[in-house]
């Protein structure tokens, strides 16, 4: 199942924030408990959560405090069977028991509110070395885990861990961000999730940076501004061309298999049944998304 391109942090316990998130064009809305709220409003994000996010069923995603934390119960209990709940991203996870653990906690919650077991999903944010590492056996642990996220923002967790420089061009981090996209797609997720970019005055640099994350095999990332959002579900979606070329290659390659053939030719390219599954698969996830 597609997930949302856009996903737009928004912290729960700032009233100013959440009212302003729920006229943006974000595909979905992130709303934080974590690292964005201080200590002393954890709870206060928890009601400001259970509040709007009735206010945008179908977008609502929510982002909790670690295991670690002593705060995971409570958020949990605060957030599952609320109206609008539409999954929830998972902090740092670094191991298959970990994601066990939290699949075990949701479970108890939604068997004793009555809700449909399996039906709250999950996001890793891979944030550090061993995440990446686990990614694979952390994204395959339980069937409610619908995909993983890069973290990969400058200065961030796995910035830190690694050790090393970020830069825009990204080869510093790119092993990390390639190995996290072929962890998701091995586990068959349609829609890898990338990390932040850190610099909101930096319009360039996003977009340069998004263009380049698709390219990689990304479909949608997490932001912290409303002003990525325009160019974030631009540059993940296919352009009129590129529909356009899948188009002609479905008709193609459907009308060589009527004449007895199992490929053909677009624009001088070789076509066959894998090429003629790859434009139906975007063709179906741009008809889904207009949807």
């Amino acid at each position: 199942m597609s997930l949302p391109r856009s996903f737009l942090y928004v912290p729960a316990n700032r009233e100013k924030f959440l009212e302003k998130s729920l006229g943006l064009p974000a595909d979905a809305l992130l709303f934080d408990l974590e690292d964005s709220v201080p200590a002393a409003e954890k709870a206060n994000a928890r009601q400001g959560f259970k509040a709007y996010a009735p206010k945008v069923a179908g977008r609502a995603w929510v982002r909790v405090n670690g295991i670690e934390t002593g705060l995971a119960e409570a958020d949990l209990d605060a957030v599952i069977g609320v109206a609008g709940l539409a999954g929830i991203f998972l902090p740092k996870v670094e191991s298959r028991t970990e994601v066990l653990k939290w699949d075990a906690m949701i479970g108890k919650l939604e068997a004793a509110r009555g809700i449909t077991p399996g039906a709250t999903r999950l996001v890793l944010s891979i944030e550090s070395a061993l995440g990446v590492l686990n990614a694979y056996d952390m994204a395959t642990a339980a069937k409610r885990v619908a995909s993983a996220s890069f973290g990969g923002a400058q200065d961030g967790d796995l910035n830190t861990d690694l050790g090393c420089v970020w830069s825009i061009d990204g080869p510093e981090m790119l092993h990390a961000r390639c190995q996290t996209l072929l962890a998701a797609r091995a586990a068959r997720f349609d829609t890898p999730l990338d990390g932040v970019y850190a610099n909101v005055r930096d319009a360039e640099g996003f977009e340069k940076d998004t263009a380049l994350s698709r390219r990689l095999g990304y479909r949608g990332r997490k932001l912290i501004h409303p002003s990525q959002i325009e160019p974030c579900n631009r540059l993940y979606a296919p352009s009129s061309q590129e529909l356009d070329y899948y188009a002609r290659v479905l008709e193609a390659f459907e009308k060589a298999v009527q004449q007895g053939s199992a490929s053909t030719t677009v624009d001088g390219k070789m076509i066959d049944e894998a090429m003629a599954k790859a434009a139906k698969r975007a063709l179906d996830d741009a008809a889904a998304r207009d949807h």
